[in-house]
């Protein structure tokens, strides 16, 4: 199924006879056939509107707002789909918005006064939406590490109970007896020597440094790929036989005596995995509630720069409409089309004409890369005659 895209289009109510909002979305509707998308009403609150300058500088601060939600709203998904595995059905499950689906949200929008009061200065309104995007990152993104660390901590401790004998733990498989302990001339070596080099490692041991003891190769254990030798050296030499070994290729190991190691290294395991367990959860339902919320955030961000944008393209006083089409990508392109065809005339000269009197298009004109020279519209946006945004979510 083609996730759905979504078009914002603001625009005069003049655009029907009568000058009513609701009858300029009925033109709004007729113009995007039911054939490339279904339009529903987007009401955006009236703001209070300060200066020219100030509401410049707040459609410049809004885009980059915009665009830093949409990147947290991508950055918590991908988080998602990490913990889930990548499965699509259990990720659906979890991008919802106040436990609903997201579409169900976007179609019955309604401005959180509550929560942004629309009586505030539209700056405080961009302030105060700036740090919940930002506290939501912060939460989710640390949370998020503190997973990944536990469960880093549980795949090596992992590896060292099911990995090979140059890797896995060698507590359940020494016997202590075998290692020298308190002498104060000897020590023991444990080797990891590829099964096809033993005989090579059995003829050349005792004379890879001085001071091996002979003939005290002793082999512990084996698996599919690797045999486990324990040797006899002087202390004073114990250095160089490592670094012997590490150029024949074999895997010096590291082994401490320690009473009750076995016991304490499963209950290591078990703590680890239940720690993993539990961040796996709270991280998974953070991470599912963190979504929801900058959406949400994400959304007003939208209808404020609806607003500051309608405010700036169709002047004072403001009586304009602002609907919320839902369609396909591959929808997407015939709905603007048949909105430009509509309502290209309200950027007046703007626009160009073809000989036939048709609008013409980013394609067919250089009028996107000058608006975007003359600062009026964000460089690698299409220039629109009236209030326009896509998203995806």
């Amino acid at each position: 199924m083609s996730t759905p895209k979504y078009l914002l289009v603001s625009l005069p109510a003049s655009i029907s006879p009568s000058g009513h909002q609701d009858d300029a979305l009925t033109a709004l509707r007729s113009t995007i056939s039911t054939d490339y998308g279904t339009v529903y009403p987007f009401p955006v609150p009236d703001f209070k509107i300060g200066t020219l300058d100030a509401l410049v500088q707040q459609a410049d601060d809004l885009a980059k707002l915009e665009a830093a939600c949409a990147g947290v709203v991508s950055k918590v998904g991908d988080s998602l789909s990490n913990i889930l595995e990548g499965d699509e059905g259990k990720i659906a499950q979890q991008k919802t918005v106040n436990a609903k689906p997201v579409d169900h949200y976007l179609r019955t929008f309604t401005w959180n006064k509550v929560k942004y009061r629309a009586d505030k200065a539209i700056a405080e309104l961009i302030d105060s939406l700036q740090k919940e995007i930002a506290s939501i990152d912060n939460d989710v993104r640390n949370k998020y590490t503190q997973y990944n660390s536990a469960k880093t901590n549980l795949t090596t401790l992992e590896r060292k109970q099911t990995g090979n004998l140059s890797t896995k733990s060698l507590t359940p498989i020494v016997d202590p007896s075998l290692m020298i302990q308190d002498s104060e001339y000897l020590e023991t070596h444990l080797i990891a020597v590829p099964n096809q080099q033993t005989k090579i490692f059995l003829k050349t041991y005792e004379t890879l440094v001085p001071m091996v003891v002979p003939r005290s190769s002793t082999e512990i254990s084996s698996d599919s790929e690797f045999t486990l030798f324990a040797v006899t050296v002087f202390k004073k030499h114990g250095a160089e036989l490592t670094h012997k070994c590490r150029e024949m290729r074999w895997t010096p190991r590291e082994y401490k005596v320690k009473e009750g190691g076995k016991e304490e290294e499963q209950k290591d395991l078990d703590r680890t995995r239940r720690d993993e367990r539990k961040l796996w959860g709270e991280t998974l339902r953070l991470a599912a509630t963190g979504w929801g919320e900058a959406v949400m955030v994400w959304t007003h961000v939208l209808a404020l720069r609806v607003f500051v944008e309608t405010v700036l393209r169709y002047g004072l006083p403001l009586e304009f409409v602002c609907g919320l089409v839902k369609t396909t990508p591959k929808l997407a392109k015939k709905a603007k089309y048949s909105l430009d065809s509509a309502y290209s005339y309200l950027g007046g000269n703007a626009f160009g004409r073809d000989k036939k009197g048709r609008y013409l298009t980013k394609d067919d004109s250089s009028m996107s890369q000058e608006m975007a020279a003359a600062g009026q519209h964000s460089e690698g946006t299409e220039y629109s005659a009236y209030v326009f945004y896509e998203f995806e979510v």
